[in-house]
């Protein structure tokens, strides 16, 4: 048995769970009482090591690599140092090559690496590694293993919204001649009971289909202009961008609702761009021309997404004020051996300067795409090249 400073008795078959993020830590809290066993949570690394100084055989500390103050290569370190120690499983948003150093260095520690897991983590796996690692649990209940979209409703995704159970990363955006950061881009993820951290591709017609799109933007535009101002309370005026859907651009309300957003939160304006797809302009033209110019107006960036997938590209640039155009990855993937793809980026760039927008190119990978996009005088790049989408501390920690 193990006992707190502060006197209490912990049982074995206990689980550590340390991130900085609070919805992650619920999410894996949630899972290891479903697997019958006991979790444990910290956000901070050194509230952790006042509360625990030694570790049964069979417990185990879930650790996130990238924490400010005490980063989990510190902790490692330190873990290193005592009497005993848990078994590790380690977790971050890097790419893998951080990961397996972490572990390579973990080992040289002589400390037991169970698993190193890439966030977002799969929930089943993470529950699997866990159950069998600790020798006769007992899982008070099973989840069936069933299609993620088959067991996922609006009237959970509703709840989910109600009770912040969503979380957004950011993925950095560079400036391609300085390699600057000049902004991010917000991604939404679920953090679900069951099936941990679902991406939005799984939710969003679901969201639009079940008429709470509207709430998760509301919610996504407001989390987002929060960590604007945080990001400026440190000296940081980062500018962030939002997807908003095809029911939105229809809203009357929106522009006023995020323009006293902004005041409120004291945030400029130009420091928060709208992005819509292409096909989200098929609709109400009038109704989606009146709010976009409205939020013009108002002075937040507009932003086309995936442009060239959609059917009236040139049209729209041309009555709607965007600011900026966001080439589809599916033709920067391309670029370096299709010499279509090559054409069609190239063009889109003469075309979004011609208009006075700056360029930024998705899904950027390799070092080859993105000398090729400077070569072609784009502005931006973004993907998983440049950075994978991570938390808004990670951006102050990388970037300040």
């Amino acid at each position: 048995m193990n006992t707190f400073s502060s006197g209490l008795v912990i049982p074995q078959s206990t689980v550590y769970l340390l991130d900085d993020e609070p919805q992650v830590v619920e999410i894996l809290r949630q899972a290891v009482e479903l697997s019958g066993l006991k979790p444990l949570c910290f956000t901070q690394a050194n509230q952790f090591f006042e509360q625990v100084s030694t570790f049964e055989q069979t417990s185990i500390l879930v650790l996130d690599l990238n924490m400010p103050e005490m980063d989990g290569i510190e902790v490692m370190r330190r873990l290193s140092s005592m009497d005993t120690s848990p078994a590790l499983i380690l977790m971050s948003g890097h790419d893998t090559s951080v990961l397996h150093s972490a572990e390579k260095l973990g080992h040289a520690h002589n400390l037991e690496i169970i698993a190193s897991l890439s966030k977002p983590i799969s929930l089943d796996k993470f529950q699997q590694i866990i159950e069998q690692k600790t020798p006769n649990f007992k899982p008070h209940k099973k989840v069936e293993t069933t299609s993620i979209d088959d067991d996922i409703n609006s009237n959970e995704l509703q709840k989910a919204i109600k009770n912040h159970n969503m979380v957004l990363h950011y993925q950095p955006q560079i400036d391609i001649k300085s390699g600057e950061l000049v902004g991010v881009e917000a991604l939404v993820r679920w953090l679900h009971p069951q099936h941990g951290i679902i991406s939005p591709d799984r939710f969003i017609t679901m969201a639009e289909q079940s008429g709470v799109i509207g709430e998760l933007t509301h919610w996504v535009i407001e989390q987002a202009v929060e960590q604007g101002q945080k990001w400026q309370s440190r000296g940081l005026d980062i500018p962030v961008s939002v997807n908003i859907s095809a029911v939105d651009i229809t809203s009357l309300t929106l522009p006023e609702h995020v323009a006293k957003l902004l005041e409120n939160k004291k945030l400029d304006p130009t420091l928060l761009t709208l992005e819509v797809t292409e096909g989200t302009l098929m609709g109400e033209l009038v109704t989606s021309l009146d709010t976009l110019t409205r939020l013009r107006l108002k002075g937040l960036g507009l932003s086309i997404d995936d442009f060239g997938t959609g059917y009236s590209s040139l049209s729209q640039l041309h009555r709607v004020p965007f600011t900026e155009l966001k080439i589809d990855q599916s033709f920067v993937s391309n670029m370096t051996e299709d010499e279509e793809a090559r054409a069609i980026v190239r063009t889109c760039i003469i075309l979004g300067h011609e208009l006075n927008m700056r360029i930024v190119a998705e899904g950027v990978e390799t070092a080859e795409q993105l000398e090729l996009l400077r070569q072609m005088n784009c502005d931006i790049a973004q993907g998983y090249f440049i950075s994978r989408p991570i938390p808004g501390d990670q951006i102050t920690n990388k970037y300040q």
